[in-house]
């Protein structure tokens, strides 16, 4: 039997010149999935219904991907918790 190689997860550059990891065909990050799964406790099978676009063998190879790219992954996490929090702390500057 010849061996099937499916690919789930492609590299794009985004508007900011960044590259993120994203679930094929989709505009679903895989850090999205991996927030869903670690900071909000849902199970595959949920995120992929809350994401109906994207099936359980999608968000399996995300959640793969996260764990062969660990550090990649958490530290565009952070970057984009950053990027919100300076966003955050202008717009309450020009509330006073």
């Amino acid at each position: 039997m010849p061996a099937i190689s499916i690919n789930h997860i492609e590299k794009r550059t985004t508007s900011t010149g960044g590259q993120r990891a994203f679930i094929v065909g989709t505009r679903v990050r895989v850090q999205d999935i991996v927030a869903d799964h670690e900071r909000h406790g849902m199970s595959p099978e949920q995120i992929a219904r809350d994401y109906p676009h994207v099936s359980q063998a999608q968000v399996h190879a995300a959640l793969a991907y996260y764990f062969d790219h660990r550090d990649e992954i958490q530290r565009q996490m952070l970057e984009d918790e950053r990027y919100v929090d300076s966003l955050n702390a202008g717009s309450d500057k020009d509330d006073h």
